[in-house]
């Protein structure tokens, strides 16, 4: 039997150490991921800050804790066309704001995931979310592209479920870029563009593709 003393002590070390850090081998396996990191310099970043001060009232181009995951279809038929884009920071062909759009991954034809940008940075790739979502796009030019091509469809599903087990994030806010408007999380101060919705991703592909990751444990 333990001292009473000792089992006390042991007890109110772990109350003030708080809840335990998760241990990363209870996560998902992280797949394969290619760096192929976009400048972004410091200018970008003040930009960034900037633009979330407008949109967010958030003083920081920082990614901090994110509660979302966007997908979306990159309209291109490259990664290479992906972060062509991406990379020359000028305004944007929409908002013409700075910087320039862009998302934190890319997944190509066959399966191979490029990481563009630190998950330590705000990406502007989805109107009213940027402040909390990592982005990821996929190259093609529609849903049933992506939805077609195995091989990139299954480094989706695994780089997804590793991000979301990674950073608790519950399938539910593993939304397509048409669902963003109906995200607890979208917040957006510019009135004009408050209601913008994207046509990838829509919800009849998300169905079955959070299905598939309903299939997948975050237990490694």
């Amino acid at each position: 039997m333990r001292p009473l003393g000792l089992v006390l002590t042991v007890c109110l070390l772990a109350i003030m150490a708080g809840p335990a850090a998760a241990d990363p081998r209870a996560s998902a396996d992280q797949p394969p991921i290619a760096r192929w990191f976009i400048p972004f310099p410091e200018k970008r970043k003040q930009e960034m800050a900037a633009y979330s001060r407008r949109h967010y009232g958030i003083d920081s181009y920082r990614l901090v804790d994110p509660k979302v995951i966007i997908e979306h279809v990159a309209v291109t038929r490259t990664a290479r066309a992906v972060y062509n884009t991406f990379a020359i920071d000028r305004p944007d062909v929409g908002l013409h704001e700075l910087p320039q759009v862009c998302a934190h991954y890319v997944v190509d034809r066959d399966g191979t995931i490029y990481q563009l940008v630190s998950l330590r940075l705000m990406c502007r790739h989805a109107i009213g979310m940027n402040y909390t979502a990592i982005g990821i796009e996929h190259v093609g030019m529609t849903d049933g592209d992506v939805l077609s091509h195995k091989r990139q469809l299954r480094a989706s599903w695994a780089l997804t479920t590793w991000l979301r087990c990674h950073y608790g994030i519950p399938i539910g806010d593993v939304i397509g870029h048409n669902e963003i408007r109906s995200s607890r999380y979208h917040r957006e101060r510019v009135a004009k563009i408050r209601n913008d919705v994207h046509s990838d991703m829509r919800p009849a592909t998300m169905r079955r593709y959070r299905a598939a990751l309903a299939r997948r444990s975050c237990v490694g």
